[in-house]
């Protein structure tokens, strides 16, 4: 399904003439591949990850290993000052980012020209929605959501095709993330993502490329659990 992107989303914003929908979800959960099936202009959010020997960069509790999965192992004021520019003149700078050696490998030229909407996906996306929305420049924010095992079995192959790090360190992520999936989407939701599947999502993106700009809608919070009046004397 390819999104029809000929009109516009009313701003009031002056000098913006382009909004962005925030595609996040779990590592493997197919947010590039659905973004590749919009056929809008599509920018990779995970190139905005700090370089190894960054200082900041955090641990896996009781670990040696970088928890590349935490916000803070990102760059998120390069990554919305990226958006910012697209948005108003159409055209910006990102790096080029290996993560196989974690490494910035150069930088290279994103242009979307007069395109009204484009697509920014990544597993730290749901951390800018607050921020793109205040800078008036966020169409909508998604949360791909599936099953955990389905997710694994996607994220491992895709990375050991990839060789995007080694076995083990592979390993000990996947079961790690698999186990955290559903607090991994319960913290995007409550970021302001709205967690979906995919068919959802796409129509989602249809709606924001036909101009019905969407506030990100938050996941609706769990029904208290029922009293119990016990009897007297219990």
């Amino acid at each position: 399904m390819r999104v029809n992107a000929s009109h516009l989303c009313s701003v009031s914003s002056q000098a913006i003439s382009t909004r962005v929908v925030l595609l996040a979800g779990p590592s493997g959960s197919g947010k590039s591949s659905l973004a590749a099936r919009t056929g809008l202009p599509v920018l990779r959010l995970d190139d905005f990850y700090k370089e190894a020997g960054d200082p900041t960069l955090p641990l896996v509790t009781g670990s040696t290993d970088i928890d590349w999965d935490s916000a803070l192992s990102w760059d998120a004021d390069a990554a919305v000052a990226a958006i910012t520019e697209l948005c108003r003149t159409g055209r910006t700078d990102v790096p080029v980012y290996d993560i196989a050696t974690s490494s910035r490998t150069g930088h290279e030229g994103f242009h979307i020209e007069r395109t009204p909407l484009f697509v920014a996906e990544g597993i730290f996306a749901a951390d800018i929605v607050e921020r793109c929305q205040s800078l008036g420049l966020l169409s909508d924010a998604l949360c791909l959501r599936g099953r955990p095992s389905t997710t694994f079995r996607r994220r491992l192959l895709r990375d050991l095709r990839e060789g995007r790090k080694s076995v083990p360190f592979l390993l000990r992520r996947g079961w790690r993330l698999m186990r955290a999936e559903r607090r991994i989407v319960a913290r995007q939701a409550e970021l302001g993502a709205y967690p979906c599947g995919k068919a959802e999502a796409l129509g989602r993106l249809a709606a924001a490329a036909a101009g019905r700009c969407r506030t990100p809608t938050p996941a609706p919070a769990p029904a208290p659990a029922p009293v119990r009046i016990s009897p007297a004397g219990d």
